[in-house]
């Protein structure tokens, strides 16, 4: 059953990007629902942190709410889909803010003639959130992969403009006196020049003792090694405490043994094994989760009362490397 579910939301792409928006945001929840005109299985959605809030009693949260932006009439409104462990209620926000009754239009009211039911009273949130590691700044809320690196990043950026603006100065200019331009055979007048046969620059013939009536060729000069070392730094910058450059096939540190390879290669084991601690848990809870809730969809739409709702035992093995 789980195969079918997992294939039915293409579990492996919606886990890479859930992965991906967890690290730069901070935090986000899985969203689980049923939707009998879509599918007959449940349905998973993930929603980053500017989309899902959190309300927390002594710690511990009790109310994961899902914002939608939805447009009904030509106007904007957030719909909130608030899932606690006792079912699922909606509300709906005007862009002020402001609650709008949800019989205000017929798609709305339809909403809660298409929420689960659970038949067996079974107390369970249909949502589970998931965060690596939590803000300073923000109470109960996620912190980002990258906070803090803003300035590394904008520092790296600059540097990589900085290089492609040198090598863009750095190009080659010829320099061709007039009487060696071709004319144009009708009207006699010079050609002007193209990007792929002919660039040049037009020099007027010198009267000076010295000057010569010769094609020159000139080349600003790239101080290379120099931006490549600072290009290096920036990157180290930004990527301290995150992964090892060498994790990416970069050698920062061209006289940097294997030995002291190794010890940088560290950093990427600690930032990877901490995500995945964090993920092997959440895993276990959703996929228990979407299991319970197909059982429960079952015995509602079915009128099965012999099946049982129950914790599923559910093992995540992600591999060594």
């Amino acid at each position: 059953i789980w195969d079918d579910i997992a294939k039915d939301n293409d579990f492996k792409t919606l886990l890479k990007n859930s992965l991906n928006k967890t690290l730069y945001l901070g935090d986000g929840a899985f969203k689980i629902s049923y939707d009998t005109d879509i599918t007959q299985l449940p349905i998973i959605e993930f929603y980053g942190s500017d989309k899902v809030d959190f309300v927390r009693n002594r710690g511990r949260i009790t109310e994961v709410t899902f914002k939608t932006e939805k447009t009904y009439k030509n106007k904007k409104y957030i719909l909130k889909d608030h899932y606690t462990a006792d079912g699922i209620t909606y509300s709906l926000e005007d862009e002020d803010g402001k609650e709008v009754s949800m019989d205000s239009f017929d798609e709305t009211k339809l909403l809660k003639s298409k929420e689960l039911q659970n038949p067996k009273g079974v107390k369970m949130m249909m949502a589970i959130p998931i965060m690596i590691e939590e803000s300073p700044k923000y109470e109960g809320r996620g912190k980002s992969i990258i906070d803090g690196k803003e300035g590394a990043f904008d520092s790296f950026d600059e540097v990589w403009s900085q290089w492609i603006e040198a090598v863009r100065k750095g190009r080659m200019n010829k320099y061709i006196p007039e009487h060696f331009i071709p004319r144009d055979p009708d009207t006699g007048a010079l050609m002007k020049p193209n990007s792929f046969d002919n660039e040049f620059i037009a020099l007027e013939k010198g009267s000076g003792e010295n000057d010569k009536n010769e094609i020159k060729t000139t080349q600003g000069q790239i101080q290379s090694e120099q931006l490549l070392s600072v290009y290096i730094t920036a990157l180290d910058l930004c990527l301290q405490g995150l992964v090892s450059p060498s994790t990416l096939g970069i050698d920062a540190k061209k006289l940097d043994n294997a030995e002291a390879q190794r010890e940088k290669e560290k950093t990427t084991l600690y930032t990877r094994d901490e995500i995945v601690d964090v993920f092997q848990e959440v895993l276990k809870q959703l996929v228990n989760t979407v299991l319970k809730v197909y059982d429960i969809a079952q015995i509602t739409m079915n009128n099965d009362e012999s099946i049982q709702i129950e914790d599923y035992n559910v093992d995540v093995d992600f591999g060594e490397y």
